[in-house]
């Protein structure tokens, strides 16, 4: 196991910056960190002169990368998709499954559950199949159900616990319910792909809902008469709002406001990227929907609607500060602290503090990642 120090980069904790600062690793976390330069320790020393040192980005709403997506479970090609975003900093991330049948998700689950338990994946996301018609995207319209409750019942068991989050659109008959049995199972349920009205959406919230599935996008729009999802999502403080930060997906002012607005503790970059993140373009298969990458954008086949993005977490990270203009401490507990802590995982990652997993990544000066460290341990 990796026994290191890092020297003299701008290292993000949560109290602030410390520039220069140092941190020691030592049996995959970190044994300690301070300001200045450290002192002799045996370990060798590994100088970052200048460079950003934030903690391993945690991605909640991936559906692939590297040319394979998680709906193929074939551990091999989870594997590939898991190590592309790796290489771009992402070191803790869902598995994101697009809609399908119940029977097909049940057999998905099951078997990405087994990968969840091994450490390579830190959950599951089902973003289906209890979506809006109205506003599915790239989600086959004849797919989409109810959330009934046996179909909700199948899929908890399949996973087994590895289940971390469900989209549901909260007009469907039985949506509420089946929040309060999600929040019950220690699932989070999140709200998404929906045409519903402010009146619809609130009851899913005070029955727990506390995820906005991509704001903005799959969403009936804001309208200042009638606020509908987004508004009702974006100004509930139990809510935290996933943002898809690529600049194609939402328009950096309308990012600004809602990371405004919604502030560091309510805010998650994600990527909602498919296969062809870290490929390049091409025609892919999403969900059973033919999808054509042109420049990075992918859209269903014939200039349909947008599907997921090529996005990676580093990306987002820089479109967040220099594209949008927040902070880098700002980008840090978006891409990193808040959805670690909104999984449950605030005590063993997501910021860069004493007794916490090595998980961190090196960023040069303009915010481009030089190097990844993973549980200790650096990404090649």
């Amino acid at each position: 196991m990796t026994h290191l120090v890092i020297s003299g980069g701008k290292v993000v904790t949560p109290d602030g910056v410390l520039d220069p600062g140092w941190l020691e690793v030592e049996n995959g976390t970190i044994a300690a960190l301070g300001p200045g330069y450290p002192e002799q320790s045996g370990a060798p020393v590994t100088d970052v002169a200048g460079a950003w040192v934030v903690p391993g980005f945690v991605d909640i709403h991936c559906h692939g990368g590297g040319g394979e997506a998680f709906t193929d479970t074939d551990p091999l090609r989870v594997g590939t998709a898991v190590e592309a975003h790796r290489r771009h900093g992402t070191t803790t991330m869902l598995a994101s499954l697009v809609s399908r049948p119940v029977p097909e998700l049940v057999n998905q689950v099951a078997a990405l559950s087994e990968m969840v338990q091994e450490g390579l994946l830190a959950g599951i996301h089902l973003e289906g199949p209890f979506l809006s018609a109205a506003r599915c995207g790239a989600h086959d319209p004849a797919i989409l159900v109810p959330p009934d409750p046996s179909s909700i019942r199948k899929l908890l068991a399949a996973g087994d616990g590895a289940i971390s989050m469900i989209t549901i659109a909260p007009e469907l008959e039985g949506a509420v319910n089946a929040v309060r049995t999600l929040v019950d199972n220690g699932v989070i349920a999140a709200i998404g792909h929906t045409d519903a009205t402010e009146a619809t959406v609130l009851p899913a919230i005070d029955a727990g809902a506390t995820v906005a599935t991509h704001l903005f996008n799959g969403m009936r729009p804001l309208h200042h008469r009638e606020p509908g999802p987004i508004g009702a999502l974006l100004d509930d403080p139990r809510i935290t709002v996933e943002l898809i930060v690529d600049l194609v997906h939402v328009h950096p002012t309308v990012v600004r406001l809602a990371a405004r607005h919604a502030g560091p503790g309510r805010t998650v970059l994600i990527t909602d990227a498919i296969a062809a993140a870290g490929v390049g373009d091409g025609v892919y298969d999403v969900g059973g929907l033919e999808v054509t990458v042109i420049d990075g954008v992918p859209r269903i086949a014939g200039g349909g609607s947008l599907a997921g993005s090529t996005l990676t977490m580093d990306a987002a990270f820089r479109n967040l500060v220099q594209g949008c203009g927040l902070t880098i401490r700002e980008a840090v507990t978006a891409c990193a602290t808040r959805p670690a802590a909104l999984l449950g995982l605030g005590e063993e990652t997501g910021s860069l503090t004493a007794g916490l997993a090595a998980d961190f990544v090196l960023l040069d000066a303009e915010l481009r990642p030089t190097g990844v460290m993973a549980r200790g341990e650096w990404v090649k």
